[in-house]
């Protein structure tokens, strides 16, 4: 009998604990990472040798390291005992961190924050998910994952500007030292071992298959998408702590903004997500996000001097950011092949780096040659080609990926099994790869019947 789990079917309890743990590696490493965001340009701008294109590079500059070394690092895990990458990673990302915390000058915080993005163990952690569950509860342990960033993000911001104003930004350097010690020793003491190391391709890049996902138009879309949102991220808090400061709002009193702001733009992205997904008007809501980037930073060049009008940009703003954040991931999943995931991920994650490199470099340069106004036309610019390029994508397929383990499926009865798949409605799309003894199917949700595939999986011989 063909040995598969059955589809609906829960985390068992080592599932849970490698989920959980490796979530929390993840949240530990970007709750540091994201504190920084809104105080670094704050108090790098007064260090010896600060200049704004200095501050800009110093904001970004975890990003370039992190594009080039997070694909080879995943790379590597396939070949080495994963928790071994991931401790170097987060070695590394220490080292970053107390280089920065004793740092006298923006070059000692410059050399710092690359060496923290050195420390690139997103793929290798994905990876590690992938050996530690089955198949088919593979997605819900990475949309676990996919959370707890976003709830480290409203944390970090939140937290930054209180514990930079108790301790400096040294302070946050060594907050953030502690953070990848604690996540080191998860890795070591918590996170279960894996059986064996395999390759999983809805985890994990595969170098022979680049060409295909470059190859897809709608991937390149959202890849431009990632690229050019979080260029806007970094380019506008170059210079929106500052402006906050400059209207009025001292530094120890930025998170009673960032506390507010983004709790209820979470709430208010809510109904659009139910009508992104229930409803099935992805396309137009999600132009409509990247719409409202234009509009904050347009509206940051006409109100940004006023303290209120800054604060109702930046709402704007996050509603937006919030949205795309969320959806982008989900608009990869729908459109890559499922045995291409892996491959697109690791091809987004890169040019969400680049992005977030470019977007601190240019916004330092523009803030040192024109001024902050410049940033934000710059950045309106970016949000407004996204909209061109996102007009003319092909509306999303309401899908999602469905794994199932095919250990003792004979490869002459391949045909057969993926015509009989196919026949189930709500099934779209099987692939088979026999060396990984693993289907990859696309399926919409809203239509399958679970039990007529469970009903199949056991009755197939």
């Amino acid at each position: 009998m063909t040995q598969v789990q059955d589809v609906s079917g829960s985390m068992t309890a080592m599932e849970k604990r490698a989920t959980v743990s490796l979530a929390g590696i993840y949240s530990l490493r970007m709750l540091g990472l994201f504190m920084l965001l809104p105080v670094l340009s704050l108090f790098t701008e007064q260090m010896p040798g600060s200049t704004p294109k200095l501050v800009g590079l110093t904001m970004g500059i975890y990003g370039l390291t992190q594009a080039i070394l997070q694909i080879p690092f995943g790379l590597l895990s396939d070949k080495f005992n994963r928790k071994t990458v991931i401790i170097i990673g987060l070695l590394l990302f220490l080292l970053g961190s107390v280089v920065a915390a004793l740092a006298g000058d923006i070059y000692g915080i410059l050399i710092g924050r690359a060496l923290q993005g050195c420390g690139a163990v997103s793929a290798a952690v994905m990876a590690l998910v992938a050996d530690l569950t089955q198949e088919v509860n593979r997605t819900k342990a990475m949309a676990t994952i996919g959370a707890s960033i976003g709830v480290s993000f409203g944390v970090a911001m939140t937290l930054g500007p209180v514990v930079a104003h108790h301790f400096g930004i040294a302070g946050i350097f060594w907050l953030i030292a502690f953070l990848a010690i604690l996540a080191i020793l998860v890795v070591l003491f918590v996170v279960p071992n894996p059986e064996k190391i395999s390759v999983h391709r809805d985890a994990e890049y595969i170098p022979s298959e680049l060409s295909s996902v470059i190859a897809n138009a709608d991937l390149l879309r959202l890849n431009y998408g990632i690229f050019a949102l979080h260029l806007i991220l970094m380019a506008s808090f170059v210079v929106v702590p500052l402006m906050m400061r400059d209207a009025g709002l001292d530094s120890a009193r930025h998170w009673l903004v960032y506390l507010p702001v983004l709790v209820t733009s979470m709430a208010a992205m809510i109904p659009f997500i139910v009508v992104a997904e229930k409803k099935r008007r992805m396309k137009p809501v999600f132009i409509g996000a990247i719409a409202s980037l234009v509009i904050a930073n347009l509206g940051y060049v006409l109100f940004g001097r006023d303290l209120a009008g800054l604060i109702a940009c930046l709402w704007v703003f996050f509603c937006g950011f919030n949205l795309l954040e969320a959806t982008l991931p989900s608009l990869i999943s729908k459109t890559a092949p499922g045995d291409l995931k892996g491959t697109a991920m690791g091809i987004y994650s890169s040019a969400q780096f680049i992005g977030a490199f470019l977007g601190g470099a240019c916004g330092g340069w523009f803030y040192g040659e024109y001024g902050p106004t410049s940033v934000f036309v710059f950045s309106a610019a970016v949000a407004a080609s996204w909209v061109a390029v996102a007009y003319f994508m092909s509306p999303p397929r309401y899908l999602v990926n469905l794994l199932l383990s095919l250990k003792e499926v004979e490869p002459e009865r391949g045909s057969e099994f993926s015509r009989r798949l196919l026949a189930i409605n709500g099934i779209e799309e099987v692939r088979l790869h026999f060396e990984e003894n693993t289907a990859y199917l696309k399926i919409d949700s809203q239509v399958l019947n679970k039990n007529e595939l469970n009903v199949f999986l056991k009755q197939w011989h």
